[in-house]
């Protein structure tokens, strides 16, 4: 495998996270809104009297996204670290990188 297919099979593989985690993310926002509607019915003055109460019954509810978002974000920021690798290798800046691969596709700066 040369290196321009094994960049081609990275951004690939990371195009395919990201298509996964955009689905993840709607599935999650309808899952919200779900949750959303359920508490403004159901969760009131009558329900849970005291204020701390009604806060702390809020965040057990919203705890589980949270900690699904800084999951995601956390695969985005590796994610972004292995673009950054494969656009700017270090060390190999002329010949590797984005500019390595764009070259099999007529992408080269150089005009001749």
């Amino acid at each position: 495998m040369t290196r321009e297919e094994a960049y081609y099979n990275t951004l690939n593989a990371i195009a395919k996270m990201q298509w996964n985690m955009a689905m993840i993310l709607e599935a999650k926002a309808f899952e919200a809104e779900k949750v959303r509607n359920w508490l403004c019915m159901h969760v009131t003055t009558d329900s849970i009297p005291d204020h701390a109460s009604n806060l702390s019954t809020s965040l057990k509810i919203h705890e589980q996204n949270v900690e699904l978002l800084e999951s995601l974000t956390k695969l985005c920021q590796g994610m972004n670290r292995s673009m950054k690798t494969i656009l700017t290798p270090a060390g190999d800046e002329e010949e590797g990188g984005l500019t390595g691969l764009l070259d099999g596709f007529g992408g080269s700066n150089s005009e001749g």
